[in-house]
């Protein structure tokens, strides 16, 4: 049973190192200060990113699992910038960013994307970030700015009460996603919603060496209930990055000019799968990484594909960040003017991400999106009532309905 569990979840393994990798590997700086500066905010996003593994995983083991911690964190940063007070030291503490200062994660996200940019002809990957704000409702501009300058983010003004709101986020949404994500926010708008956070990350990648499709064999995958299924699988030998732990085996797969690569980690046929990922977590990811030596030898993948979405409140929640969620203590004065948090507060309503990957013999195709919604508070009914005429009043025994007392005051002495 344990053997066929290992043999399950490889493909869980795989997709949620991949788009890590991307921020791990292969960056240069243009200085000392900003090569520390993009270091910080990778170690940062790492660690997130595996904290939010895990407790997406209490939920869905047993499942695959595919996310984006770099799409989340960017997505979150970007509403980081609107955050004040308790709601901002608690997204820091979740994000892991609470020795940077706001400048510094600002100008260390636009430093990553600047890096990230492929010059690799066999890999291609685009980040891209916009927001979209209730038309009429008055934002503040340095919020504004920092968001275009900092995530060249796209900033629209839409009427969010017009049925084609949501459809014209959703095109921006699957233009960004090559196809892949056609859709993260659902019609109709709620009428207190007052801004949308996205970012999108799609990425293309040829191995650098592709699998010869006429070696794809049929093989048996082992299920977590013991059963055994029939499924294509990809072969190849040659010369790869591996490395040989005490409870699992692990190989890179490159793309291109080998600066991305895939890690696809195995637990070993005595040792069960939610034992590895009790022991993933960033410092164990950083060890690992540094243990890959090259060596000849044989590998069998299988191909797959996932569409994975997830509402991330709960988890993000767990993660310290809840009073960012919460209507009446979330605290967003950065974000909206005074004459908005007049009518109500405003908080983060929903955290939602989606993703696709599918690898084949020729490479890897993977795309996510992330959009943080804020809303305001429901304006509660008021009255005004003010007591500068005679009035009648009584004491009233609200169990019983007997009025105890009653009178009239014409003067009061």
């Amino acid at each position: 049973m344990r053997r066929r569990s290992a043999a399950l979840k490889c493909s869980i393994a795989t997709a949620v190192v991949l788009l890590l990798i991307f921020c791990q590997r292969g960056f240069t700086a243009s200085s000392e200060a900003g090569k520390a500066s993009i270091e910080g905010l990778v170690s940062a996003d790492n660690e997130f990113g595996f904290k939010l593994f895990d407790e997406i995983l209490k939920n869905d083991f047993g499942k695959n699992i595919f996310i984006s911690p770099v799409s989340v964190a960017i997505a979150l940063q970007m509403t980081y910038n609107g955050a004040a007070g308790d709601t901002r030291q608690a997204m820091a503490e979740a994000m892991k960013v609470k020795g940077m200062s706001l400048d510094e994660l600002n100008r260390a996200n636009a430093a990553l994307k600047s890096v990230l940019k492929s010059s690799d002809p066999k890999v291609q990957l685009s980040i891209a970030n916009s927001l979209w704000a209730k038309k009429g409702l008055p934002f503040k501009q340095d919020f504004i700015r920092r968001n275009r300058d900092y995530y060249k983010a796209e900033v629209s003004a839409l009427d969010f009460n017009k049925p084609e709101a949501a459809s014209t986020i959703n095109r921006w949404v699957s233009k960004n996603t090559n196809g892949k994500i056609e859709k993260i926010v659902e019609p109709p708008i709620d009428p207190l919603t007052i801004l949308f956070l996205i970012n999108a990350v799609y990425f293309k990648g040829k191995w650098t060496v592709e699998f010869d499709e006429e070696d794809t064999k049929k093989g048996f995958f082992y299920l977590l209930d013991g059963t055994r299924k029939t499924h294509p699988m990809m072969r190849r030998h040659g010369n790869y990055k591996y490395y040989r732990a005490e409870k699992f085996q692990a190989i890179s797969l490159p793309y291109g000019n080998e600066r991305f690569s895939m890690y696809v980690f195995l637990p070993n046929e005595d040792s069960s799968f939610k034992e590895f990922y009790g022991g993933l977590n960033a410092k164990s990811w950083k060890e690992w990484m540094s243990q890959f030596r090259r060596m000849e030898g044989d590998i069998a993948l299988p191909r797959f594909k996932i569409e994975y979405e997830a509402l991330l409140n709960e988890a993000l929640s767990t993660l310290c960040m809840g009073i960012a969620f919460d209507g009446s203590y979330a605290d967003f004065s950065n974000m909206v003017e005074k004459a908005v948090l007049e009518q109500g507060n405003v908080y983060i309503s929903k955290v939602k991400h989606k993703t696709f990957i599918e690898v084949d013999e020729e490479g890897t195709e993977a795309a996510a999106a992330t959009s943080v919604e804020m809303m305001i508070t429901a304006v509660r009914p008021s009255f005004r009532m003010v007591v500068e005429r005679p009035f009648f009043f009584a004491i009233v025994d609200d169990r019983t309905k007997a009025v105890l007392f009653m009178g009239s005051v014409v003067e009061p002495k």
